[in-house]
């Protein structure tokens, strides 16, 4: 008799604690599955502290393939579940596709970013779900005290440490609260030179903090964030967006250039394609996790709508709490569906709540008792050694460190701002430029992958990433000199704009020129189009390099003069093939660009638009087709062409020093 085969989609609170629990109960009599996009599992309690600089972000990640030795670990993201062949379809993380056959399927997805229909929000606020959003947040804020520290302009110092926290739950208290004494910290040792600091808001609609906690841990965690100089707003939130700021819902503007989203979540979108009875977008479940009319089909934490015993008519909220009980229970039931034990239904208890609100403060209720103080800070920190699953002497060793040595606060540069968008299907990944977005087809729930060409990034941002999330977050970004430019997915032309405008290069480096939309890129100040582009057209002769040759098509390369437009097709148009590939951008000389007066930085784009739109290319070097005034000494010939997925190598001289820009 073959072994049952258990798939589990998900490794959050329930879909981890569902694991383990099973690979105990089965003693190694079924093959379990753990599909997850990542190979870790988040405690997402402490994800503040790593944003705050407390915690490194290992710390807070627990290896799934070290603590579940008997589990099959599968990476990558769920797009499609066939009830009726009892299939699980996935797409790893690069880009293959897969299917898990199963004879009990649990889904325990868990939830993504909650949005609500305020204009700008979606382009220049970010969520604080994942490791890459919370990566993002630490360098961030940390870039804007740098800078407004050095600024001597009151307007801009003012609204470069103005930042605003929408949501005044647990996770948008927590992040208002540490944040402001990460802040704080900075400016102690570069004071800034307008004499001014920090400021924090926290805003909600709600008539106060936390309000599913008890009134008076809610008055304790205020009273604690005004202490800090936390502006604290209730009943009011954010009524529009933009890159220089945001509008409230009682008519005031507010100047920033970060704006953190904590509002809420909503459940995974995979299970709406299910067909199957919905609460609220939640998979409506019964007592005991399963799906009704559905018996192999089990579903639990923020995915399941599970029935509320303790409270007739009203389902379990949403909480991490909850999660982690469901997959205990989740995992007994499939056992006794296999024939093993007796089925249980849920019922919990409340154990109370912690809220850390750094250092030696926090509130909290456990067991209904209300503390606040170093006293509550220790039952939280406690509290937390003993839930994670992993990690706890790193957690306690790094709390320790942090009480008797200063903060480091520095940028790593991780993660880019148009990497964690806040339209995301999948916040714990993020999003990697030159490819579809895993696990689902565009449009359904996730954005796609950006394009905006650097051009239009803000000039105070380094290697133009824009503070607080701009329009250019929903839109893609080219990489780095000497990157390969990659295409957007669907087969759309790299970097093409809306309204079908052909895409401008960067200066300072060769733009793509045959792209698989058929129009070419224009022309550069003193450069030549890119010409080995997708259909085999060989590459012309470019400025200050040997032309490369033997191209695929097998046609020796031509030296053109300059100025010379790509080979036409049949058609009259550049030729490309219909599979999208990256363009290959020539490594050069990285001028400065106009407007801003410093090298590498870009003017700012003017005018941000609403989602989906993107706002013009700014101004820069005339697009002359003409030859350059300064080619550059010719190199040697027998230069190897660059690949489909790497950058040119480097360009010799014939002084014998490496040209500027070689990777």
């Amino acid at each position: 008799m073959s072994r049952p085969r258990i798939v589990i989609v998900g490794a959050g609170f329930a879909g981890y604690r569902t694991a383990r629990t099973l690979s105990r109960l089965t003693r190694h009599q079924a093959d379990i599955t753990l599909l997850n996009p990542t190979d870790y599992f988040l405690y997402l309690p402490l994800l503040p502290q790593v944003a705050a600089g407390i915690l490194e972000p290992r710390r807070v990640s627990v290896s799934l393939s070290g603590t579940l030795p008997h589990v099959r670990l599968v990476l990558g993201e769920a797009d499609g579940i066939d009830l009726d062949g009892r299939t699980v379809h996935y797409t790893g993380p690069e880009g293959e596709e897969g299917t898990l056959p199963y004879d009990r399927l649990v889904l325990a997805a868990g939830s993504v970013n909650k949005l609500l229909p305020i204009p700008g929000v979606a382009e220049h606020a970010h969520g604080f779900r994942g490791l890459p959003e919370a990566l993002y947040l630490r360098d961030h804020v940390t870039r804007q005290v740098e800078l407004a520290a050095a600024a001597d302009d009151r307007a801009e110092c003012a609204a470069r440490c103005t930042f605003v926290v929408v949501g005044a739950g647990y996770t948008g208290t927590e992040v208002a609260a540490h944040g402001a004494m990460y802040t704080d910290a900075q400016v102690r040792k570069h004071p800034m030179r307008t004499g001014m600091r920090p400021r924090w808001m926290l805003l909600d609609v709600a008539p106060r903090v936390m309000p599913e906690m008890d009134e008076r841990l809610s008055r304790t965690a205020e009273r604690v964030l005004r202490q800090r100089g936390v502006d604290v707003r209730m009943g009011t939130s954010v009524k529009e967006a933009t890159h220089d700021g945001v509008v409230l819902t009682d008519g005031m503007s507010v100047d920033t250039r970060t704006l953190v989203w904590c509002v809420g979540v909503r459940p995974d979108p995979l299970v709406e394609s299910l067909g199957l009875p919905m609460e609220r977008g939640r998979l409506l479940v019964d007592p005991h996790l399963q799906v009704p009319g559905r018996p192999e089909l089990f579903a639990c934490g923020d995915v399941a709508a599970v029935p509320d015993l303790n409270q007739p008519g009203q389902y379990t909220p949403m909480t991490a709490q909850h999660a982690w009980r469901h997959g205990k229970v989740c995992a007994h039931n499939v056992v006794a569906s296999l024939g093993r034990g007796q089925r249980r239904a849920y019922r919990h208890r409340d154990l109370g709540f912690v809220v850390d609100l750094g250092g030696a403060k926090a509130a909290a209720n456990p067991l209904g008792v209300p503390m606040s103080g170093p006293a509550a800070g220790a039952v939280t920190r406690g509290y937390h050694l003993a839930a994670m699953p992993g990690n706890r002497v790193r957690v306690a060793a790094d709390w320790l460190l942090d009480a008797v040595l200063p903060r480091q606060a520095v940028q790593l540069g991780l993660v880019r701002s148009w990497s964690v968008p806040l339209e995301s299907s999948s916040p714990e990944v993020a999003r990697v430029p030159g490819r579809p977005e895993a696990g689902r087809p565009e449009g359904a729930g996730r954005p796609a992958t950006p394009t905006t060409p650097d051009t239009q990034r803000s000039d105070t941002e380094p290697e133009g990433e824009q503070a607080g999330g701009t329009t250019n977050d929903a839109a893609a970004k080219t990489q780095p000199d000497s990157e390969p430019a990659r295409s957007r997915p669907g087969g759309e032309p790299a970097g093409n704009q809306p309204g079908g405008e052909p895409a401008k290069a960067r200066p300072g480096s060769e733009p793509a020129k045959a792209q698989p939309g058929g129009q070419p890129a224009k022309n550069q100040p003193g450069g030549e189009p890119a010409k080995n582009q997708p259909g085999g057209e060989p590459a012309k002769a470019r400025p200050g390099s040997e032309p490369a040759k033997n191209q695929p098509d097998g046609e020796p390369v031509k030296n053109q003069p300059h100025g010379e437009r790509a080979k036409k097709g049949p058609s009259g148009s550049p030729r490309a093939s219909g599979k999208p590939r990256r363009a290959v951008e020539a490594a050069g000389p990285r001028p400065a660009r106009g407007g801003s007066g410093r090298p590498g930085k870009a003017p700012r784009a003017s005018g941000a638009g609403s989602a989906g739109k993107h706002p013009a290319a700014p101004s820069g070097p005339s697009r002359s087709a003409g030859p350059p005034t300064d080619p550059g000494p010719e190199p040697p010939a027998n230069q190897p062409p660059p690949g489909p997925d790497i950058a040119p190598g480097p360009v010799k001289r014939t002084d014998g020093r490496a040209a500027e820009g070689d990777s």
